[in-house]
């Protein structure tokens, strides 16, 4: 599917504030409310793009996980999309020559992801290794989308999306949102008329509930969707080792930088982590030398080339 302006500042739109609605869209753009819906169907519709709802683990007591699994060639795929099935993972992909899985699990505070990997995969030595790397603090990427998305409004536009909640209170109870949540990450855009019908509440306590949890950080809205549809087919997963000392301004300076859509400090060896978004491989490389290289405090670095995505965000890759 080929995109024009308008499709551009529509997902720049919906990157701003996933709920806003098409006429407050449609005024910001300066076109038409039937012009905005008839373009958000095509592109929900094609498959280009979703809106959905996450939720923000550690405001939950749970803590995420970039874990690392080796397998034999033949194993890779089937155990790719075994992880892929799971609730509690995000962004399976197959990297470095289709040999290596990286994705993102979600456990509780307590729990360590391999040994809950490990006890649902199957036994079987075609695993050869499995490492995993607790996420400590994140500069882009999750509640902090990223900028270089599709990124054509400008500050003005951006101020008039941009959604003001009340203030919330800093502890909220999600005991009895199951299925609240459950109906936003399927479809982030849901309207408040299906999510009383699907909780049993009245529109008004949905919408309060709703704002409530987003203000309170709990809830965010992200878009999930293709990169290659915006013209980036050079996608990595950057292991960096980095000085302590420097560690802060690294990830800093990632983060800043378009070509970067997640960028976030973890334990191991690998105390960095960034994933690369380029239109090619001739950009990737002037990335990684002209502005990877120049950065004070990496002593090390490994490229994972992503070759194929099976699940992105909290939905299985074509789903």
């Amino acid at each position: 599917m080929t995109l024009d302006d308008l499709d551009r500042a529509l997902i720049h739109a919906l990157h701003v504030d996933g709920r806003a609605p098409f006429n407050q869209v449609a005024a910001v753009l300066g076109t038409s409310q039937q012009t905005v819906a008839r373009r958000y169907r095509r592109l929900r519709s094609g498959g280009v793009l979703r809106v959905v709802g996450m939720t923000d683990a550690r405001r939950l007591g749970q803590v995420e996980w970039f874990v690392r699994l080796r397998c034999t060639p033949d194993a890779a795929l089937p155990v790719a999309q075994a992880l892929a099935r799971r609730p509690d993972t995000s962004w399976v992909q197959l990297t470095s020559g289709g040999t290596e899985i990286a994705c993102v699990i979600r456990a509780p505070g307590q729990h360590a992801p391999e040994a809950l990997l490990l006890q649902q995969l199957p036994k079987t030595p075609r695993v050869e290794s499995v490492s995993a790397h607790c996420l400590l603090r994140s500069f882009v990427g999750g509640p902090v989308g990223w900028h270089g998305r599709a990124r054509v409004l400008t500050e003005d536009q951006i101020a008039r999306l941009t959604p003001v909640f009340q203030p919330a209170p800093s502890e909220v109870d999600i005991d009895g949102d199951e299925q609240l949540l459950t109906a936003l990450r399927q479809d982030g855009r849901v309207t408040y008329a299906d999510l009383a019908a699907r909780t049993g509440w009245s529109e008004p306590t949905v919408r309060r509930r709703v704002n409530q949890l987003r203000g309170n950080g709990i809830l965010y809205l992200d878009i999930d969707m293709d990169a290659t549809v915006l013209g980036f087919h050079a996608q990595t997963i950057l292991w960096l080792s980095v000085r302590p000392a420097h560690l802060v301004t690294v990830a800093q300076a990632l983060a800043g930088q378009p070509e970067v859509a997640l960028a976030a400090i973890t334990t191991g060896p690998s105390n960095l982590l960034a994933k690369v978004v380029c239109r090619d491989v001739d950009v990737l490389y002037t990335y990684l030398t002209e502005q990877v290289g120049r950065i004070e405090g990496i002593e090390h670095l490994e490229t994972a080339p992503v070759i194929r995505t099976l699940k992105r965000a909290a939905t299985a890759a074509g789903s």
